[in-house]
């Protein structure tokens, strides 16, 4: 089926290039004249119909606010389905608009065979075969455009019928698939997409290397050795989780430190890699606890089960002179305050990861984050979309925990969404300007009113905006305009004081408000 939206929507079916030729949109710090092929050092693009933009077109009030605000902030888009020829057009749609904007576009590909071992977020292609049709659709739309891809979370996380270094066999186990064959063809789909995606001339791929609470170190780089990792640009971690960025970094770092150490030093030595389950080594006289997710780790943390020392001096015994050369980044879209303690002895299977209550935003999307490994912190889950129905061991339909319903997986949730902009770490402050559209007419003669709350007096003013579908704005009253493709830019004269300044413009075509608004280079809300 092929939508007749002219925005791009979540898988995005049937998707048309609105956005090509788009001029830059001012983005906080800046658009640049053109992508960086590297995502570190990149400027990070704000889908201008972003699916959080969408859900703000339903919302009022606080909730609108807040859909608003989170959509100013860069955030990953997600393919999950459709056809080959629908995920090229929707990727094509996508990275256009953020090559006319000059800016990094990160897609996430999830849509394994057997995705999420069929629960919450259950999918995927049907095979191998259709698999890679599907990526090869995807590689197209990208092209020779700059792009970073997140390839598959819980890709690596969740492998059916998968037998770990340790002899112990993986808890997914679908009937549906060969038990013979399912880990296998796994490795081998992401070979394939690994492959394809990275001969495109300015495409990152990164792998999943899941995060700090998860699989042990030893196993996730031998699952990202076997993925391919050596021909990506590097993994990445808690994709849709909550775990402390510290211990990410940390953990990142180890993994990257163990590939090297079973690639360069000695080969398939796995079982020499030091991990968070166990942190002994020269520093501590081999002493060692289980570390705790529920603080930060460092190296000198007076508690024994926050201390990296050590897991760092054990690879630094074993590494000798050889530097980890693996880089990764992190998705700090909700663990400004960390992962979630349930209390104990209610839940029969909390689902810690399940839109826990009580979650803050973590650290703003950057390229620069200070550390030579880590490439970026991106929002890869959109904040303020559910993690799915949580009953947390119970019969449901409601989630005890916050005595409601949750959202189907991917859907709009405002009370999360409140919540993470409430406990943001470091804090977020709410949009500082209004736009309004006050539309009349249609077609050839419809007219717009732009008011405008929040200019400095008596100064020059530009509001950017992008159109959809077929529109384009034919002149401007009391004010000049600019349009490029779909992206105009409406600059007036200052208002005299207590005064809003406002303009007229000319419409051709519906006259549609677009989703988002800058006002000098800072998002605004609308009614």
């Amino acid at each position: 089926m092929t939508s007749t939206s002219p925005r791009p929507r979540r898988l995005a079916v049937g998707l048309t290039a609105l956005l090509a030729g788009a001029l830059a949109l001012p983005l906080g710090a800046g658009a640049a004249a053109a992508a960086e092929p590297d995502l570190a050092g990149s400027t990070l693009y704000v889908n201008p119909f972003s699916t959080t933009l969408e859900a703000a077109q339903s919302l009022s009030g606080q909730a609108r606010d807040d859909a608003q605000l989170l959509g100013s902030i860069p955030s990953a888009e997600w393919f999950t389905k459709g056809t080959p020829a629908e995920v090229e057009a929707a990727a094509r749609a996508y990275v256009d608009g953020a090559t006319a904007a000059g800016a990094m576009p990160v897609l996430v590909a999830y849509n394994l065979p057997y995705r999420d071992c069929s629960q919450y977020s259950a999918g995927g292609a049907a095979d191998t075969a259709a698999y890679e049709a599907w990526i090869d659709g995807l590689a197209a739309g990208i092209g020779d455009r700059a792009a970073t891809v997140i390839l598959e979370p819980d890709g690596l996380g969740i492998i059916p019928w998968y037998t770990n270094l340790d002899g112990s066999q993986e808890w997914c186990k679908p009937a549906e698939a060969d038990p013979a064959t399912a880990a296998a063809d796994r490795f081998e789909q992401l070979g394939y997409a690994v492959d394809a995606l990275g001969a495109l001339s300015s495409t990152n791929v990164y792998l999943d290397g899941t995060h700090s609470a998860w699989l042990n170190v030893g196993d996730i780089s031998n699952r990202l050795i076997t993925a391919g990792v050596e021909r990506a640009d590097g993994f990445f971690l808690n994709a849709s989780n909550y775990q402390f960025t510290a211990n990410l970094s940390a953990y990142g770092r180890w993994i990257s430190s163990c590939i090297e150490y079973v690639t360069a030093v000695k080969p398939g030595a796995f079982g020499d890699c030091g991990n968070q389950y166990w942190n002994g080594g020269p520093a501590t006289n081999w002493s060692g606890v289980a570390m705790s997710n529920y603080g930060e780790w460092t190296s000198a943390n007076p508690d024994p089960a926050l201390n990296t020392a050590g897991v760092d001096s054990r690879y630094a015994s074993i590494l000798g002179g050889v530097q980890p050369t693996t880089h990764f980044v992190i998705d700090t879209s909700r663990n400004g305050v960390g992962p979630w303690q349930a209390p104990a002895g209610v839940y029969s299977d909390p689902e810690d990861w399940c839109n826990p209550p009580g979650r803050g935003l973590g650290a703003r999307p950057t390229t620069e984050t200070g550390d030579s490994l880590i490439d970026a912190y991106l929002w890869i889950k959109v904040p303020g979309e559910s993690d799915g129905k949580c009953y947390r061991g119970t019969g449901g339909p409601l989630d005890p925990e916050r005595g409601m319903e949750d959202p189907a997986a991917g859907q709009w949730f405002p009370e999360q969404a409140r919540e993470l902009i409430a406990l943001a770490n470091p804090p977020l402050a709410p949009l500082d300007c209004h736009v309004a559209w006050d539309a009349s007419g249609a077609g050839k003669a419809a007219s717009v009113r732009l008011r405008v709350d929040g200019a400095a007096a008596g100064e020059p003013w530009t509001v950017s905006f992008v159109l959809a579908g077929d529109q384009k704005v034919t002149k401007a009253t009391h004010a000049t305009v600019a349009q490029t493709g779909h992206a105009v830019s409406v600059t007036g004269s200052g208002a005299k004081p207590g005064n809003a300044p406002d303009a007229v413009l000319s419409v051709k075509g519906a006259a549609e408000q677009p989703w988002i608004f800058w006002l000098d280079g800072r998002a605004c809300t609308s009614d």
